[in-house]
């Protein structure tokens, strides 16, 4: 912040890692065969997704010429499958990697919402921000208790 001492912006950083802290420390790990129904939600979201992508590629006519390939969606398919196993096996990598995903569903669902030209349209971007954003939040604190499962299973480090 202009203006301030080095002694505040050390205080202030001391006082945010104490925060920080705190917060991880308040986190249960996942007990062994916890799947919190966010975790659930993303895993059936992901197959649906995959499944979907699979049926469109083999149902539409000429995909080629709709800007589309069966191999690009076979490796989506793909993709969609491996981050929901990921995600049943509670793996880390899986969740993030789905977060990643949904913030571009988001992002691109947004700026359709700007060109949206009739309020049925508006009203599923509306409704897609709103669900992958609540999907979203939830995940961050089931991926901060699948770490705080790895952190405290691994041995001390020195």
């Amino acid at each position: 912040m202009p203006g301030e001492s080095g002694e505040e912006t050390e205080s202030r950083a001391l006082e945010r890692a104490r925060r920080e802290e705190a917060a991880r420390a308040a986190l249960t790990p996942l007990a062994d065969d916890e799947r919190p129904t966010p975790l659930l939600v993303a895993v059936a979201v992901s197959v649906a997704l995959g499944v979907a992508v699979l049926v469109g590629a083999l149902s539409v006519h000429d995909l080629a010429r709709r800007g589309g390939s069966l191999p690009g969606a076979l490796f989506i398919a793909a993709l969609l499958a491996l981050l929901a196993r990921g995600m049943y096996a509670r793996r880390y990598w899986a969740v993030l990697g789905f977060e990643a995903l949904l913030a571009f569903q988001i992002l691109v669902t947004s700026l359709a919402l700007v060109v949206a030209s009739t309020i049925a349209a508006a009203a599923v971007c509306v409704a897609s921000v709103g669900l992958g954003g609540w999907l979203f939040w939830k995940l961050v604190r089931v991926m901060g208790r699948i770490q705080a499962g790895e952190q405290r299973d691994r041995p001390p480090a020195g």
